[in-house]
């Protein structure tokens, strides 16, 4: 057994009563095993982490990283044609050399920014590349390749006949649910109701409900997407992924921007999860989800920064500043305090992803996902009587993260990835955009 003692830290546990104290935690092989002021301890490796802050590492529940290589190549377009005109035909040009460095890619910038865990959506071809990039960079994952077997303007080579979009899924679900101790999982991942038929919805439910996983999927994110809903289906999006039997407490949903009444009902009645993408909706001018309405009906809501191409970055000190800025113009400046956003960044994307018994707070017998932030800078002082949570949310960047643990393992030490050659997944990123422009 292997074990970890980190020393003289400000530990933010982001337990029920959100303790801060100066204490010591120690880790057994992937686990926390002790937290508390003084360890009377031995361990076979002691990090000082004297003027460092420990957190939980950040849970993002909404990612594509087979999108990082197209980062700057869809801006300032609406979604609809921000899928049609740029991210359909860039997805249709993978190749499985492309998905695994674009997965890669953006990884390194996650663990960088102190992101441990994460919910992808990958797209609709060679997903398995995705997850080997995953396996060998030590991130906690659930992804599952993109369904997609209706709709307009779709690219022939992401259009699928429905049986063989569920018979690979299902395999992918075979191969890679449960890997490495439950460090990825998989989830069933319809694009949206625009793109799926009826009959691929419904085996998404079943199987589903088989293996018990996440269905993980985009909703009510614009206007636009609604009335085609609405055309197509006769009922909106959430009223008809309920109509149909999907939503249920494995049900993600991605956005919800635009919900009625009845909507922001059946989310509640059924358990559904929300997941929140400001800079995303932001960008794409989306709208403004309705975030603290949700979290007053008792809705469990993660944050995610979705894919490169509609935020430009995946960086969660950004799109927690933006969760509370957006909504304290509309609500006032109490709203969305530091504390609150802290917690929908930690264990409140762990509760969405059904993952809060096992991470996203510093308390004994919990996975070791862990991040330690170094705030002796210029931007962060003074530290003198601050409020340490505003000072991680509201002062603190991706800079600042200066050393990650997950499963106990250290994935980056002094603000350098150790599961992957950067200068490697640099070149080979530029040289796999360069050939999936050739070919589009």
């Amino acid at each position: 057994m292997a074990t970890t003692l980190i020393r003289n830290a400000c530990i933010v546990t982001m337990n029920a009563d959100l303790d801060v104290f100066s204490g010591e935690v120690l880790l057994e092989d992937d686990r926390i095993s002790q937290v508390g002021a003084k360890l009377d301890v031995t361990a076979d490796t002691v990090i000082d982490a004297g003027g460092k802050v420990l957190l939980p590492g950040f849970v993002q529940t909404h990612i594509h990283l087979c999108q990082t290589l197209f980062r700057g190549r869809a801006d300032d377009l609406e979604l609809l044609d921000w899928l049609r005109k740029k991210i359909w035909p860039l997805e249709a040009a993978h190749d499985e050399e492309s998905i695994y460095y674009s997965a890669l890619l953006g990884i390194g910038e996650l663990i960088r920014s102190g992101t441990t865990t994460i919910l992808d959506m990958e797209t609709v071809r060679h997903t398995d590349f995705a997850f080997q990039a995953m396996a060998q960079s030590g991130i906690r994952a659930i992804s599952g390749k993109v369904m997609i077997d209706h709709g307009d303007n779709v690219p022939s080579i992401l259009y699928e006949e429905t049986a063989a979009s569920l018979k690979e899924s299902e395999a992918l679900l075979n191969k890679w649910h449960g890997y490495d101790s439950g460090r990825l999982q998989y989830a069933f991942c319809p694009r949206f109701v625009v793109s799926c038929t009826e009959e691929l919805l419904t085996g998404v439910r079943d199987l589903s409900k088989q293996y018990n996983v996440l269905v993980h999927t985009h909703a009510s994110e614009n206007r636009g997407e609604i009335e085609l809903v609405e055309l197509e289906r006769k009922m909106r999006n959430v009223k008809y992924l309920d109509h149909i039997g999907l939503a249920s407490p494995n049900l993600v949903l991605a956005h919800c921007v635009w919900l009625d009444e009845e909507e922001k009902e059946i989310i509640r009645e059924r358990g559904v999860k929300v997941t929140h993408c400001p800079g995303s909706n932001m960008k794409l001018a989306s709208g403004l989800a309705e975030i603290p309405d949700l979290l007053g009906r008792h809705i469990h809501v993660g944050i995610g920064a979705d894919g490169a191409p509609c935020n430009n970055n995946l960086d969660m000190f950004q799109e927690m500043r933006l969760t509370a800025y957006i909504q304290k113009v509309q609500h006032g400046p109490t709203v969305m305090n530091a504390r609150s956003v802290l917690r929908l960044a930690t264990i409140g994307g762990a509760e969405v992803l059904g993952l809060d018994h096992e991470i996203g707070s510093i308390e004994p017998g919990k996975k070791a996902d862990l991040q330690l932030l170094d705030l002796y800078d210029f931007h962060a002082y003074p530290s003198f009587d601050v409020d340490l949570f505003s000072r991680i949310v509201y002062s603190a960047t991706r800079g600042d993260v200066d050393t990650v643990f997950i499963d106990g393992k250290i994935v980056m030490e002094n603000k350098t990835v150790k599961t992957m050659d950067k200068d490697l997944v640099l070149r080979e990123s530029d040289r796999a955009i360069q050939r999936l422009l050739a070919r589009i």
